[in-house]
C-alpha cells in the first residue's frame, strides 16, 4: 500500500539542469529521512542525498555544490541538480523512512521507489 512515486528523469546535455520529485502515497503513519540513491551501470547503488523531517540535509562530495535536496508538508521530496555532468548519468531512486498506518502505528521500514533514469550526454 504505501509507495514511492518518483517524475522528472530525462536525457541532459552537460551543464544542464534537471529536477527529480519523489511523492509518498498509501497508508503513512509518519515520515522521516528522505533521499535520493543513484546507481550507475556496473556500480553499487550509493547515496546523493538526504534530508530529515526537521530539514537536515545531508550531500555525497561530489554533488555537494550542485544538487540541492528538499521536501514539503505535503510526503514529497525533490532533487535540484545543476550543472550535471557525464558523471552523474545512472538509475536515481527515492526512499524514505515510512511508519506505516492510520489508526495503529507499524513498524518503521525504508520504502523504495521504482527507480528513474537520467542520463547527461557530453
Amino acid at each position: 500500500q504505501v509507495q514511492l512515486v518518483e517524475s522528472g528523469g530525462g536525457l541532459v546535455q552537460a551543464g544542464g539542469s534537471l529536477r527529480l520529485s519523489c511523492a509518498a502515497s498509501g497508508s503513512i503513519f509518519s515520515i522521516n529521512t528522505m533521499g535520493w540513491y543513484r546507481q550507475a551501470p556496473g556500480s553499487q547503488r550509493a547515496l546523493v542525498a538526504t534530508i530529515t523531517s526537521g530539514g537536515k540535509t545531508n550531500y555525497t562530495d561530489s554533488v555537494k555544490d550542485r544538487f540541492t535536496i528538499s521536501r514539503d508538508s505535503a510526503k514529497t521530496v525533490y532533487l535540484q541538480m545543476n550543472s550535471l555532468k557525464p558523471e552523474d548519468t545512472a538509475v536515481y531512486y527515492c526512499y524514505a523512512l515510512i511508519t506505516p498506518g492510520q489508526l495503529w502505528r507499524g513498524m518503521t521500514n525504508a520504502y523504495w521507489g521504482q527507480g528513474t533514469q537520467v542520463t547527461v550526454s557530453s
